[in-house]
């Protein structure tokens, strides 16, 4: 796969990441290896479907130096340390754990352990069919009592960072100009309503590209 695939999605400029489903049911930290260590070579950013239902992803992710490692609602104290330990960026998707009734990701003890906690849908059909990120990151922050800052700052710029985007995520001199306002005189309100309220305006590199006329 990796000799004939990798370089079409290189030529293409079809995506710069490469992820895998590592676990009991798909693939296991040694089976993907060396696929991994092939898009690696090639220059491609890795991520790791970690931890999702059985641990070892997460030391994959580690192991190989990935931009981040996905899901983590199996990892255990070990996984946290290693983790926080390392420069890979923990992703919590809230919204797979409410699709399929498991366990949120541990964020509140990632945090406490000193990793760098990043938020994301996983919007997808079969697991996290909602793709509401605000919904399901408010749930999270009460469920693992998240404060408001760690909860922006996990779908901000350590979400920019666990895709390695820099050009993004803090409104800053320098920095792509994308941001989504919000008409309340409590930013706080933002999370607490749990997505009851809506983006006013949504601006995309300095550019209004959505308003809300309700």
């Amino acid at each position: 796969m990796g000799e004939k695939l990798f370089p079409i999605l290189k030529e293409e400029k079809l995506t710069n990441r490469i992820d895998a489903f590592v676990e009991k049911s798909a693939f296991s930290a040694e089976q993907i290896l060396p696929y991994y260590k092939k898009a690696k070579e090639m220059g491609f950013d890795l991520t790791v479907h970690a931890d999702q239902f059985s641990t070892s992803g997460s030391k994959l992710a580690v192991q190989l130096a990935a931009v981040s490692a996905d899901h983590l609602e199996a990892s255990t104290e070990d996984e946290i340390t290693l983790l926080a330990g390392s420069e890979v960026i923990p992703v919590a998707l809230p919204a797979a754990s409410l699709g399929i009734g498991c366990e949120f990701t541990p964020a509140r003890r990632l945090l406490d352990a000193g990793a760098s906690l990043a938020i994301a849908t996983d919007w997808n059909p079969g697991s996290a069919p909602m793709g509401k990120l605000i919904e399901s990151a408010s749930i999270l922050a009460t469920m693992q009592k998240l404060s408001n800052a760690e909860l922006f700052a996990a779908i901000t710029f350590r979400a920019a960072k666990a895709l390695n985007l820099d050009d993004r995520g803090r409104l800053m001199e320098g920095k792509l100009a994308d941001f989504v306002i919000y008409q309340t005189d409590n930013y706080q309100n933002i999370t607490y309503l749990q997505g009851g309220l809506q983006p006013k305006a949504v601006w995309k590199n300095g550019i209004e590209v959505f308003v809300n006329e309700n």
